[in-house]
């Protein structure tokens, strides 16, 4: 009996050859928020580039690997700074300090904001909706998930993580 991957093989090859594309989806791009331990948010593939540049493509970080954020990278060490945790009936979410030397965001990004929309594939583990804003400028941020998208407002990405988000920030770091 043939296998399933020979078969695909043999597919992609007679498809090569006959010019038809074949299609590459982009992978889910999953992140979690479990508690002021366990976490991950969205940052750009690359140390260094703009936040908002990053918005289409960006990649899942968490602070461990959770395999409800499988791929995920880990935080550069000493990234995440301080984190304080709040779970409510209808969302769970992570607000803190980072230190944006350890990714070589710059200080003059005023940062920006990842959802459901962007990157493409994204999601929050376990929720319907999320809002994930990093500040470089203000060594701050914050990922809320929730089920009601009431709270989890994405339309206001300017006002940035403490009109968003409302919690804990510490002090600037």
């Amino acid at each position: 009996m043939v296998k399933l991957s020979t078969i695909i093989f043999i597919f992609a090859v007679i498809a090569t050859a006959h010019g038809v594309a074949v299609v590459k989806r982009d992978p889910p791009r999953s992140i979690t928020v479990e508690s002021k331990f366990v976490f991950c948010m969205f940052l750009p593939k690359k140390p260094g580039e703009i936040i908002g540049d990053s918005e289409r493509d960006a990649i899942p970080f968490c602070t461990e690997s959770s395999p409800n954020a499988t791929g995920a990278k880990i935080f550069p060490s000493g990234f995440i700074k301080k984190a304080f945790f709040k779970k409510e009936v209808d969302f769970v979410q992570v607000t803190g300090t980072i230190d944006r030397t350890k990714y070589k965001l710059k200080k003059s990004d005023g940062g920006g904001q990842y959802d459901i929309r962007a990157p493409l594939h994204a999601n929050c583990t376990g929720f319907k909706n999320f809002v994930n804003i990093i500040e470089p400028d203000e060594n701050i941020f914050c990922i809320r998930c929730c089920n009601d998208t009431t709270k989890c407002d994405t339309s206001r990405s300017t006002e940035g993580c403490k009109s968003v988000v409302h919690g804990h920030y510490g002090k600037k770091g």
